[in-house]
């Protein structure tokens, strides 16, 4: 008796694999890849795959899976444009962050060193005013003493200038996106007998 149980829910568990496998191979989830078909060089597979919209993707979904790269991003590129000055301690896409390394200010004290450290938040992809959170951590360290300092979150206008600085940049990048993906629009349409652009 228990060994016909046995026998019988393997006979079941053998039907349901085999329907699993039509049922991917017929909704094209599952689909037979020849070496004919796929480059064996890795470099020649991975622009394959770009071209093709496929590989690892970073962003939010806009419309059905497609994803944005993070150099397609204007305001991700801005902003690493922007603060290129100084090293990375944190460069997230997907967390949406960037977070430089203490790097030196002016300080108008004797015997005092004083450093700064930028943080942007990214708030939306959108280029606007609300787009971005700065903050500004400063540094002041004793000279003469070992490990005498004093860490805070400051509020000055170089948190604004830091902002405008990358929204600027961030329009100047979407306008030339803009005049570049037109520019291959019409190299693609073909025009008509008038110049017309074909649709």
């Amino acid at each position: 008796m228990f060994f016909e149980e046995i026998r019988l829910f393997m006979k079941k568990l053998s039907l349901l694999l085999i329907a699993t496998i039509f049922i991917l191979t017929s909704c094209g989830i599952y689909k037979r890849s020849d070496v004919k078909d796929n480059p064996v060089n890795v470099k020649e597979r991975a622009q394959k795959n770009i071209e093709e919209g496929r590989g690892l993707r970073f962003g939010k979904s806009r419309k059905g899976g497609v994803f944005d790269f993070a150099s397609s991003n204007q305001l991700w590129r801005a902003s690493i444009e922007i603060l290129d000055f100084v090293p990375f301690t944190n460069a997230s896409y997907s967390g949406g962050i960037i977070i430089t390394d203490w790097f030196s200010g002016n300080s108008k004290i004797e015997n005092e060193k004083r450093m700064l450290k930028i943080t942007v938040r990214f708030l939306t992809n959108e280029i606007r005013s609300d787009a971005l959170g700065i903050i500004i951590h400063e540094k002041i360290c004793k000279l003469n003493t070992i490990n005498d300092c004093t860490t805070n979150k400051i509020s000055s206008n170089l948190e604004n200038e830091i902002k405008l600085a990358i929204l600027k940049k961030a329009a100047l990048l979407e306008k030339e996106g803009f005049k570049k993906s037109a520019k291959e629009y019409r190299k693609k349409k073909p025009k008509d007998q008038f110049g017309l652009q074909k649709h």
